[in-house]
């Protein structure tokens, strides 16, 4: 295992919602200049009902962990001086599209001139790792490798079931309408960092992005930051399961670098495999059966969740992160992703407004 400590640090996008009708809400201008005058790393997002938050760099799972309570804490009451509060939730339940306005910045001004109604339909929240690795060619060997296992943790964090008071049959519907924007979903296998620029530059040359910050991969190098960005999951509703699946990213990326230093080569499955895995991950999340990348076969979702574990496991075991991250794994498998858990809400109540009080508490326990 590699010796120094990797750094992790996470973004998250929160709904905001009207505390009486649990509709969206669109505050997130005013909760912004509010953050800035406390300079809080708070950001405007695509939608004015939507804000993202980030965390500090941090070296171990205790300090995210704070970080993020903290971050869940200030936003609480930032939106509740403004009528709304936050949630965690890759979609609304209800809400619909139609209703929701893009903010009025230049940045996405261009984006719906560019994008057109694929912005305009785009409400959704996720959440982004950011993993720290300092050498540009070594993080495509990490992005290479890491790709595999990314329909796993897109089947652990799902929390996406309603769309405009319908339930979509999928545990990540965020997922299948995340995929709609051109450079987005799974990347493609690159040789190395050269034919990535290129391609970059490519792209950049023919006017269909204007920078590498449009490639919308699941997984990426950050343009920002010397960091490999991990895309692909709906904003949990738990600080726990953040943390959880920031531990497995972080962890999985250190296993990659220990197969980098081997020299062992990186799979290469074909795409249209990655895709199905990916696909059947959304819409199933932990119920039923998922596709194994590595074998081209379907196997039960838990026990495939355990296969990433124990591919892991070496790496957690050597950041200190074993114990916590097999606790919250378990607990998650036991009691049901976000998806499985808003899916129970309604049946029970028969109610979307139940579902978002629901996640309105899972979103802020604990960070008082």
């Amino acid at each position: 295992m590699r010796g120094g400590p990797v750094t992790v640090g996470v973004e998250e996008e929160y709904q905001l919602v009207d505390p009486d009708t649990r509709a969206l809400v669109g505050v997130a201008p005013r909760i912004v200049l509010r953050a800035e005058a406390l300079d809080l790393d708070v950001k405007e997002e695509l939608h004015s009902s939507q804000i993202e938050i980030g965390t500090r760099v941090c070296t171990n799972l205790a300090e995210l962990r704070s970080e993020i309570a903290a971050a869940r804490r200030s936003v609480s009451v930032m939106a509740a001086a403004r009528g709304a509060r936050p949630v965690a939730g890759g979609t609304h339940p209800f809400s619909r599209w139609e209703h929701q306005p893009v903010t009025d910045s230049p940045r996405y001004e261009e984006l719906e001139e560019s994008y057109r109604q694929i912005v305009r339909e785009t409400v959704i929240f996720g959440s982004h790792v950011h993993v720290g690795i300092d050498d540009p060619e070594v993080l495509i060997g990490v992005m290479n490798r890491a790709r595999l296992w990314l329909p796993v943790l897109i089947a652990v964090a799902a929390n996406s079931p309603f769309w405009g008071a319908s339930d979509t049959g999928y545990a990540s519907f965020r997922a299948e309408i995340a995929r709609r924007w051109p450079q987005s979903d799974l990347p493609h296998h690159f040789h190395s960092r050269a034919e990535y620029d290129k391609l970059i530059d490519d792209l950049v040359a023919g006017g269909s992005v204007p920078d590498a910050s449009q490639i919308y991969w699941d997984i990426r190098p950050s343009m920002r930051y010397d960091t490999l960005e991990f895309r692909a999951t709906d904003v949990p509703p738990s600080i726990d399961e953040t943390v959880m699946v920031a531990g497995l990213v972080r962890a999985l990326a250190v296993v990659c670098l220990d197969e980098i230093q081997r020299g062992s080569a990186a799979p290469t499955p074909r795409p249209e495999l990655l895709q199905a895995a990916k696909w059947r991950a959304g819409r199933d999340g932990l119920r039923g059966e998922l596709i194994d990348a590595r074998t081209a076969r379907a196997k039960p979702a838990a026990e495939l969740v355990w296969d990433l574990l124990e591919h892991v496991r070496p790496a957690l075991e050597h950041l200190g992160d074993l114990n916590e991250v097999c606790s919250l794994v378990a607990d998650t498998l036991s009691r049901g992703n976000g998806a499985d858990r808003q899916r129970a809400v309604y049946e029970r109540t028969g109610s979307f407004e139940d579902v978002v009080d629901a996640l309105a508490a899972e979103t802020c326990a604990g960070v008082a």
